[in-house]
């Protein structure tokens, strides 16, 4: 199995060389001709679906996880739409970053580039396989994709049309391969492929980031898991604070920038508590609580292991705090630093909040789910960095790109 994976990486490798040098217009013709295809056969793919959902429910498969591999006519159209708003998004590569004339004469010039080869190991999600290998496609990658055996029947569907569709517009097929094999053999052969494989990102679970961020010698760009938080601060407007709860909360609950923790601020929790565990426990939140909330109706006692998790249900852990320094010790101490919020009509304390809460995105007055590639305006995203080196945050275009130095000389000698 490693030397098929590995055969796999070489045929990237080799057409990662022609598809860094395909124009803007080659690639996104590629795209728009990958977006059409999907729907063209959308059949094929909702069958693939179909196989792979009963195949889950059978197994008992937890119904978050489910919901993250089911695919519906709506989300192959925006699957479709996000392959053609990445076409429609600059070409980042060739960009320059800086450039100057250097005193001896020499012009310098730090341009992007492609990483090369991209490997991306996924966890349900087969939408990741047509947002992944368009993001790759555009920023001039040939792209590697392990999705979970959860998805086999899915992906195999999806990265089929793709092929086709990068053949028909004049690209090589292999710029998007599906690495062969289910076993974690196939991932661990991906994971040691350094010198094929520029770069992976792992998108799943705790575990799988972890796997692959300890036993990959290969470079890792890390996603992580999301314990997001609302804070509600003592000068918050309690209808807004009230309509972000819910909709972090309870908008999509099976991704990563949902809220897991509500902090409310001592002051205002004798008005806001009421009104906020009807409006959850009106949605069919489970409230895991401090004592504050736990003298609710309905509210399970929270302990230590509800302020780390992230739940991906209608769950979610909260605690009145005294004051904004104690909700940002507990964002610190509890945060997976991915995203945080903070609602309040004082603009000192938001200031502060921003300043100290060390996330990849910290929201003022507005909901958690906003963190993401299509919302900040990037197109589609190949995952949310909460790492520091390289790239944080929702990771576009220029995510995935590196730099090179241009310098042009005219005889120049040292």
């Amino acid at each position: 199995m490693s030397q098929d994976v590995l055969d796999t990486a070489r045929r990237a490798r080799e057409a990662s060389h022609g598809l860094a040098l395909a124009t803007r217009a080659q690639k996104d013709a590629a795209l728009l001709a990958m977006a059409d295809a999907l729907l063209a056969r959308r059949s094929e793919v909702l069958e693939a679906n179909a196989e792979d959902v009963a195949r889950a429910e059978a197994d008992g498969t937890p119904a978050n996880i489910v919901d993250r591999l089911r695919l519906t006519p709506q989300r192959l159209e925006d699957m479709a739409r996000g392959l053609r708003e990445v076409a429609a998004l600059p070409d980042p590569v060739g960009e320059v970053v800086r450039g100057s004339t250097l005193a001896n004469g020499l012009e310098l010039r730090q341009v992007r580039v492609p990483f090369g080869v991209v490997g991306m190991i996924y966890e349900a999600r087969p939408n990741v396989t047509a947002d992944a290998a368009g993001i790759c496609l555009k920023s001039g990658n040939a792209v590697l994709l392990r999705g979970s055996s959860s998805a086999r029947s899915s992906n195999a569907a999806i990265v089929a049309i793709l092929r086709d569709a990068a053949v028909s517009a004049g690209l090589e097929a292999d710029v998007v391969q599906l690495v062969p094999g289910d076993s974690h053999d196939s991932v661990k052969a991906l994971m040691r492929a350094r010198g094929l494989v520029d770069v992976l990102i792992p998108r799943g679970g705790a575990g799988l980031i972890r796997s692959v961020v300890e036993e990959s010698t290969v470079p890792v760009i890390e996603t992580g898991v999301g314990n997001c938080h609302v804070y509600v601060d003592r000068a918050a407007d309690l209808d807004k604070a009230q309509a972000i709860v819910l909709n972090a909360k309870t908008q999509r609950t099976s991704v990563c920038n949902a809220a897991e923790s509500l902090l409310v601020h001592a002051e205002i929790a004798e008005a806001f508590l009421p009104r906020v565990v009807a409006a959850l426990q009106g949605a069919g939140v489970t409230i895991h609580g401090d004592d504050a909330f736990a003298a609710y109706d309905g509210v399970e006692p929270a302990t230590d292991e509800d302020w780390g998790e992230e739940y991906l249900s209608l769950d979610i852990s909260a605690r009145v705090v005294p004051d904004l320094d104690e909700a940002i010790a507990h964002i610190r101490r509890w945060s997976s630093q991915h995203s945080d919020a903070i609602v309040t009509e004082d603009q000192a304390a938001a200031r502060r909040f921003t300043a100290a809460v060390d996330s990849a995105a910290v929201l003022v007055n507005a909901s958690t789910r906003f963190t993401d590639g299509g919302e900040f305006g990037f197109g589609a995203e190949i995952g949310i960095s909460t790492q520091k080196l390289h790239a944080r945050g929702p990771m576009g275009l220029p995510e995935m790109t590196s730099t090179k130095y241009v310098v042009v000389g005219d005889g120049h000698v040292r």
